[in-house]
């Protein structure tokens, strides 16, 4: 059975499952997790060298429906669906290069935050709902807008400005999505104002593939004009990665430096922009590798953090253990993340010579970054910190360092890069 086979069982499943949790809702919990097993099976069958993509994007879904059982929400049974939905588009986006399903798997992951941001204890929490759909709205627009200009301006024998255009357009609804400064207006205000759990799903799972179909869309409509506009990129991480920095240490509530910290995080990662859509294809491995394993740290910890604000406090060696890589200790998984940006820009700007010198600049910021980082992390590590207790929260906790941990064991430059390279010739790069 292939791939679509397989997902269209395990949507069928979940959509059973959601409407009758209605009634049954523990079905909808068990229903979701069949439907994610079903979905990572399909995509670890296909390809085997995906399997590590795969498995961090499963063990993610997995604990983000466990951490919804700590509130009891008016939707109980079909938030577990939308989550569920979410981890079956995050796996399933990179089996397909067919433009119209990149932007489905991009809608399924958007679409289903607007009900999950709402959701706490009692009621649902309007007021940030507004906030925050009203600018992913935007963010949707401009994304799908940009990439339809994109793809036409494929067609095209001289593009010119259509194809600035339509960059600009795709690039600033992806930073609006993911909430890069200084599009990240909304970030601060909602990550304070929504209840932790909710936040720490769309901190972790909703961040992956906007940034991979914004990278498959930028490779499969690369021009001549691609390595001039990516100055335009390369200034939005700088400034994402200082805003959010600075903001983070001059913040007091836990949730407000968490959505800095994620604005500095997306900094990093947009880096791999830069690189990815760079002509120079034996570099992509590094930035791929670098981009995933900086989304899997950030969601990790994210959930680490968020579920312990929520928990009012988890087992203090866990919260420095997530501090730890999101400062890129080494071998955290955070390190790596960060050590493979780092080669891209590094590499990527000596072999330009004297063109190479944005690149070299923003390797500087990447490391002056993150010591700007140190001192929030272990203020929140310190603060989150309580003696063990047996719940729900540190077991959460528990699994977010276990994959955070899973570099130690095993480096990535073993286990990882087979599925960069299999990831590169999906998006049409041969390496």
């Amino acid at each position: 059975m292939d791939v679509p086979m397989m997902m269209l069982g395990a949507l069928v499943i979940l959509t059973l499952c959601s409407l009758l949790s209605f009634k049954y809702r523990d079905l909808g919990f068990y229903g979701a997790i069949v439907a994610i097993i079903i979905a990572f099976l399909a995509v670890s069958r296909s390809e085997p060298n995906l399997i590590y993509y795969s498995a961090f994007i499963f063990a993610i879904g997995i604990i983000n429906l466990f951490s919804l059982k700590v509130i009891k929400s008016v939707i109980q049974g079909v938030d577990y669906g939308l989550v569920a939905l979410m981890v079956l588009a995050t796996l399933y986006i990179f089996t397909t290069q067919d433009l119209a399903m990149i932007l489905v798997a991009f809608v399924l992951v958007s679409v289903p935050t607007y009900i999950l941001v709402m959701i706490r204890e009692g009621g649902a929490n309007v007021e940030v709902g507004i906030k925050y759909i009203t600018f992913m709205v935007l963010a949707t627009v401009l994304f799908l807008m940009g990439a339809l200009i994109l793809s036409y301006t494929k067609s095209l024998p001289d593009a010119g400005l259509l194809y600035l255009f339509g960059y600009v357009m795709l690039v600033v609804g992806l930073c609006i999505e993911v909430g890069v400064a200084p599009l990240h207006e909304w970030v601060p205000d909602v990550f304070t104002s929504a209840d932790p759990i909710p936040m720490s799903i769309i901190a972790s799972l909703a961040k992956i593939v906007p940034f991979i179909a914004a990278l498959w869309i930028l490779i499969y409509t690369a021009s001549s004009l691609t390595a001039s506009i990516t100055i335009f990129t390369a200034v939005l991480a700088a400034i994402s990665m200082f805003t959010g920095n600075i903001g983070a240490l001059t913040s007091k509530e836990h949730a407000r430096v968490l959505a800095y910290s994620t604005v500095a995080n997306m900094g990093y990662v947009l880096t791999c922009l830069v690189v990815v859509i760079n002509p120079e294809p034996e570099f992509i491995c590094f930035a791929l590798a670098g981009g995933l394993l900086m989304l899997f740290a950030n969601a990790a910890g994210k959930i680490g953090f968020f579920n312990a604000i929520k928990g009012e406090g988890a087992f203090s060696p866990l919260m420095y253990l997530l501090a730890f890589s999101f400062i890129g200790l080494p071998p955290l998984m955070g390190f790596w993340g960060k050590f493979f940006i780092l080669s891209s820009l590094v590499k990527v700007g000596l072999s330009l010579f004297e063109a190479g010198y944005v690149y070299i600049a923003l390797a500087a910021i990447v490391v002056i970054n993150s010591a700007i980082s140190v001192p929030y992390y272990l203020r929140l590590a310190r603060e989150l910190g309580v003696g063990w207790k047996a719940n729900l929260t540190n077991f959460i906790c528990i699994a977010a360092v276990i994959i955070i941990l899973i570099t130690v064991t095993f480096l990535p430059v073993d286990w990882f890069f087979k599925g960069m390279a299999v990831i590169a010739q999906t998006m049409g790069i041969a390496i």
